[in-house]
Order: structure tokens, then C-alpha cells, then sequence
């Protein structure tokens, strides 16, 4: 009997102490929600939506999230794979440096990308833009740099974790039959690695959606060339224009709810799909 009671009491915290995060996260959709329904019209909010600048603004931010998430998954998983799977020496250095993106405040990243694509002629060297032949600051590219650097850390994480929960005994056992290295790696761990890698690509790009001080600071706001929706409510609330943020911020809400549920109904179908098979 004292047993019972002591569960209820721990599932009871464990609920309280969740439901009450839960609520926070609840109230801020609410707060959004109810601010631009009292405050808008159904025409109003439909002109704010169709916007000239707000239209380009939500084409670059998909094209720019889903360039940064392809780049994050790219380096993320021979990143993740070496972190796993192979012990050397300055291993947690770079572990350390790896992971400094996501704790770095964002303004710094983004003054540090400026700095290393337009200063470095102050230290005796070219520039990143000479070399590379190409402006970089205040551009597009910029934009998705400024995203990748910060989503491709999140998305090195995820991916270093997925690898240290797959057994290696299916690529040891590949490596015994006669297979290579990368073929092993190709047809036996990304596999098995699937929802890893759909993980760090959602995440990638929901977090690059959300970016906000690098892009500010290594490509600017620049109405109709570098902006993206984050930038977008900055310049919004800048110019006194309450309601526009909240209904950018509300479009930007939405946007993250489809991706993620339709990757959770993706990786549930695939599950269904493996188990069936």
C-alpha cells in the first residue's frame, strides 16, 4: 500500500513538474493567437500574409532552411560517425569546439562570421570573399552560412548520439564478409541510422528558421534581398508594427508544427513499413 502511494506521489510530481512547462508553451501560442484575433481583421490578416515583402520573405526562409539542413546532414554524419565510433587523442577538444555554436550567444557567432569573411586583410591575409572570389556578407549565402554554422552543431549532437545507440556488430560482421569501409557505412549503419538522420535534418532546419542574431549581424535585414522570417519580426517590431510581428511570428509557428508532425508521421510510417517487412 505504501508502495502505491509512493507511485502515485513520484507520477504525480513527474505531471505536475511537465504540465506546468506544458502550460507555459500553451500560453505563448494562446497570447499570439489572441492578440492577432483581437486586434486584426480576417482581411487584415490575410494582407499582412500576402504581402509582397512577407511572400519573399517566407520563399527565402524555406529555400535558405532547407539548403542549411542538407549541409548540417551532410557534415553531420561522418562528424557524428567519427565521434562514435573512433577514440583519439584530442577527441573531447573537439567534442568542445564542435559544440561551441550552441553556446556561444548567437550575436557572437554572427560578429564572429563577420569578422572572418571581412576582416582578416587587418591581420596580414586575404579575406575569405577574395579567396573564394565571391561577396559573402550581406548576401544570401550569408544567410544560409549563418544558419548552418549553428544548426549543423545541433545536428552533429543528434547524430553522435544515434551512432553510440547502433550496435557495431552488423558493420564488424559486413567488414568480415568482404565489404569496404565506406560500403559498410553506406548500406549497413545509414540505414539502421534513418531516424537519426531525419532528426538532425528536422532539427537543423527548424533551427535555422529560428536563427536570428548571426543572420542579423553576418547578412543584415535587408528588406527584399536578406530577409527571412526571424528578420522579418525584428524589422516589424522595429517600426512599431506589433501586429505584423505577431502574425509573422504565428506563420513561423505554423510552418514548425506541418514539419514536425508530418516527419513524426514519416518516421512512423517508415517504422510500420520496416516492421511489416
Amino acid at each position: 500500500m505504501s508502495r502505491v502511494r509512493s507511485d502515485r506521489l513520484f507520477f504525480s510530481a513527474i505531471l505536475g513538474i511537465s504540465g506546468l512547462y506544458l502550460v507555459l508553451i500553451i500560453g505563448i501560442l494562446w497570447a499570439d493567437i489572441w492578440y492577432a484575433v483581437s486586434n486584426l481583421s480576417f482581411s487584415e490578416l490575410i494582407g499582412i500574409l500576402t504581402n509582397d515583402t512577407i511572400e519573399a520573405s517566407v520563399r527565402l526562409t524555406l529555400f535558405t532552411c532547407t539548403v542549411s539542413a542538407l549541409l548540417a546532414v551532410i557534415v553531420s554524419l561522418p562528424a557524428g560517425y567519427l565521434l562514435s565510433r573512433y577514440q583519439f587523442r584530442g577527441k573531447a577538444l573537439l567534442e568542445a569546439i564542435l559544440d561551441i555554436p550552441i553556446v556561444l550567444p548567437p550575436l557572437v557567432v554572427g560578429l564572429s562570421l563577420l569578422i572572418l569573411f571581412n576582416r582578416l586583410p587587418d591581420w596580414g591575409g586575404p579575406t575569405f570573399e577574395e579567396m573564394l572570389g565571391h561577396k559573402m556578407t550581406y548576401q544570401v549565402p550569408a544567410v544560409i552560412l549563418a544558419q548552418f554554422t549553428v544548426a549543423g552543431a545541433f545536428a552533429i549532437r543528434t547524430m553522435r548520439n544515434t551512432f553510440d545507440q547502433i550496435s557495431p556488430r552488423t558493420e564488424h560482421i559486413a567488414l568480415t564478409l568482404g565489404c569496404t569501409r565506406g560500403r559498410a557505412f553506406f548500406t549497413v549503419v545509414i540505414p539502421e541510422a534513418w531516424r537519426g538522420i531525419s532528426t538532425a535534418a528536422t532539427l537543423a532546419w527548424t533551427r535555422s528558421m529560428g536563427e536570428f542574431g548571426p543572420i542579423l549581424v553576418f547578412a543584415g535585414a535587408i528588406r527584399g534581398k536578406t530577409e527571412v522570417l526571424s528578420t522579418t519580426v525584428f524589422l516589424e517590431i522595429s517600426v512599431g508594427n506589433l501586429e505584423g510581428a505577431v502574425v509573422v511570428s504565428l506563420l513561423m509557428i505554423s510552418i514548425a508544427i506541418v514539419v514536425l508532425v508530418a516527419v513524426r508521421f514519416w518516421d512512423k510510417g517508415n517504422v510500420t513499413k520496416y516492421y511489416n517487412d
